[in-house]
């Protein structure tokens, strides 16, 4: 069975379609209007080896916020629905991934119970038109719709871009770590038998 989902979601404030492929090879074609948010879904993408195509369309004009949180929403319903019943993933993912002098840990939980931990203490407030606090709001809404628990730590760094492309690279990192088979795995890996 293929583990690939699509959707859609419209409201008011933004108009977002995706398609996702968990056993891909990388390959992406996103547009957000957001181009930080662009280039941080692209690392999703290209290190979590998911296929990826994401169209939005968002009240950009007002700021970036409505775009980024449902671009979240919208990604965590997809990756949910691709997951299924969750048959033989491995469930647990963590990664800690460098870039340049800025390092990051993420660990990721399939649980079904959604909760974040984001330890992250950004020095400044931009990366050139985006609000840095977006990345955590973009993360909250992908754990909350998803069903997932998320730890993002960040260890050190300086550089808003190098700290939150860690961020993204590690939670790539671990989403391919979490959502991968494993053949040992007989049903769901819970002694509840759900998850």
């Amino acid at each position: 069975m293929e583990r690939k989902a699509e959707v859609k979601r419209k409201t008011k404030e933004t108009d977002i379609n995706i398609y996702l492929k968990l056993d891909g090879s990388g390959e992406y074609k996103i547009n957000t209007a957001v181009p930080f948010l662009d280039h941080m879904l692209s690392q999703i993408a290209k290190h979590g080896l998911f296929d990826m195509e994401i169209n939005a369309k968002g009240d950009t004009d007002v700021d970036f916020h409505h775009t980024v949180e449902d671009v979240g929403i919208a990604l965590g319903e997809a990756f949910k629905k691709a997951l299924g019943e969750k048959v033989g993933i491995k469930r647990y993912g963590h990664a800690v991934i460098p870039l340049n002098e800025a390092l990051s840990m993420v660990s990721v939980d399939i649980s079904g119970r959604p909760f974040i931990v984001y330890n992250v203490k950004m020095p400044k407030e931009k990366v050139g038109e985006f609000d840095v606090e977006l990345t955590e709001e973009f993360f909250r809404a992908f754990a909350n719709s998803s069903g997932m628990s998320l730890h993002i730590n960040m260890i050190y760094g300086n550089n808003l871009h190098h700290i939150i492309e860690s961020i993204f690279k590690a939670a790539a990192r671990a989403l391919d770590e979490a959502t991968s088979l494993d053949e040992r795995v007989k049903g769901i890996p819970s002694t509840k038998g759900k998850l």
